[in-house]
């Protein structure tokens, strides 16, 4: 029984495990992305990372001893020239598992792992969210609001300006049109008197 031990030799042979390591270390330093099983890329992961962080020391010792594990002279010149200055600055954690769906085949647990430093996509994603956030609660909607008042008020001072000058005008032409309908009323004015004359007349004959 193997409880407690963490090792998983993945159903082969210690000399077909290191082999399959091997290969698959030197495909994801070759191509910084490979498909494989779940099982095999957390494996891979424990493999691999004490590989890369000893690509940062760029000397003979290390490179052999990197060869002894990769076997392979084209990921080992990669490593420590391209590899080692992109993880230069990371201390650790150098690889991304991502889960995929299940193998139509046999329903097998399927992810992608790849190199932490060559996937730019989520630091953009991430600097593209926070400036939209950034603009969004910013002041770009007190500096539209700043900037349209001043234009407003600019808008609207000639037009009132205009207004003012033409009112003389508009009550000059209210206040004759009374007069004029005063002038027109004035025979009325004049039938008045004949009112008191009845009034007299019956007041004589009441008499």
């Amino acid at each position: 029984m193997r409880h407690g031990k963490k090792h998983n030799h993945l159903g082969r042979t210690t000399s077909h495990r290191k082999a399959m390591m091997g290969n698959m270390a030197t495909s994801l330093i070759l191509h910084k992305r490979i498909t494989t099983t779940l099982a095999k890329a957390k494996a891979l992961r424990v493999y691999v990372e004490p590989i890369l962080t000893k690509g940062k020391d760029d000397t003979t010792h290390s490179r052999r001893t990197v060869f002894s594990y990769l076997q392979d002279k084209e990921a080992v010149t990669i490593l420590f020239r391209e590899i080692a200055e992109k993880i230069a600055s990371r201390p650790g954690g150098y690889t991304r598992i991502v889960k995929l769906e299940n193998r139509l085949g046999d329903n097998a647990e399927m992810a992608i792992i790849e190199l932490v430093d060559y996937n730019t996509t989520y630091g953009a994603d991430t600097a593209q969210t926070a400036k939209k956030s950034t603009r969004r609660r910013g002041g770009s909607g007190k500096g539209k609001t700043e900037v349209a008042a001043p234009a407003a008020t600019a808008a609207v001072t000639p037009a009132d300006e205009v207004a003012v000058a033409e009112a003389p005008v508009e009550e000059v032409a209210i206040a004759e049109a009374p007069v004029a309908e005063a002038t027109t009323e004035v025979p009325a004015a004049e039938e008045a008197p004949e009112a008191p004359a009845a009034d007299e007349e019956n007041a004589e004959k009441g008499e």
